[in-house]
Order: structure tokens, then C-alpha cells, then sequence
């Protein structure tokens, strides 16, 4: 069995658990694998902003890790939730760098965890009037600072 295969197990079993009817794809995702679950009970398994994705995500990488120490990172999405969250987050961000390219004023993001604070800082480090930073601190939820540069 391979780790994607196990993974996908690892997977189907949590949702046949928790009493979910689910279907699961494989799908390749910027040089990554992600499972990909297909059901009319989404909403229960995204969560508010993806935080229980997130904990299926970091579940099914530790059992994984247990069998196959050296595997790459699953990601685990359900109906595409993930990839418009992700382009809601990136217009966001270059909707209030547009306010600080007019006003001067800095501006704030929601709290995000680590992956949505990097998309931002990677989305816009070409704009080169504006840079973005977060606070140090071992909080898992930080804000992204958009100020002029």
C-alpha cells in the first residue's frame, strides 16, 4: 500500500466513524497530493473557516507519519473549500494594500494560521509600495500588517 493509498484510508475510516458518506478523490495540488472529499455534508466537515479541515489534515498526517516516517504532507479539502478560501484571503489582502497604496494608513488581516499568513506575504511581495509583516509571539492565529513601504 502507498502512502496516499493509507492516507485515503486513514481518512475514509475517521468519516465512516463519524458518520459521514463520503467519497474521496486524489487529486495532484501544486506538487502535493490532496484528498479531496465529496459529500452533501460539507459544512459539517469544513468547519468555520476550515479549522476542522485543518484537523483532519493534521490527523491524518500524524497516523501517517507513524507508517511512513519519511511522507510528504496530504492536504485534505472538501468541495474545493480550501482553494476559495485561499482566493478570498489573497483579494483581501490586495483590496487593503490598494487602501494603503491611497491613504498611507496601515492595515490588518484577520487572524490567520501559518500557511494563510505565508499566501498573503507571497501575494504580495512584487507590490512593491506596500510590505507585510506578522508579530512575533508562539500565538498559532496572527495578524498580517500591510503598511507602505
Amino acid at each position: 500500500m502507498t502512502e496516499v493509498e493509507a492516507a485515503k484510508k486513514i481518512l475514509q475510516t475517521m468519516l465512516d466513524h463519524l458518520g459521514f458518506e463520503a467519497r474521496i478523490d486524489e487529486l495532484e495540488h501544486d506538487g502535493s497530493v490532496c484528498l479531496q472529499i465529496r459529500t452533501e455534508e460539507g459544512k459539517y466537515l469544513i468547519g468555520a473557516n476550515g479549522d476542522r479541515l485543518e484537523d483532519f489534515q493534521y490527523l491524518v498526517n500524524r497516523i501517517l507519519s507513524k507508517h511512513f516516517p519519511d511522507a510528504k504532507r496530504i492536504r485534505v479539502d472538501c468541495d474545493h473549500y480550501r482553494d476559495r478560501y485561499e482566493e478570498k484571503i489573497i483579494q483581501t489582502a490586495r483590496e487593503l494594500a490598494q487602501k494603503v497604496h491611497e491613504d498611507g494608513k496601515a492595515r490588518k488581516m484577520k487572524p490567520l494560521n501559518a500557511f494563510y499568513r505565508r499566501l498573503v506575504h507571497n501575494a504580495l511581495v512584487e507590490d512593491e509600495k506596500v510590505k507585510t509583516s506578522s508579530p512575533d509571539g508562539a500565538a498559532r492565529y496572527k495578524r498580517v500588517i500591510i503598511q507602505r513601504s
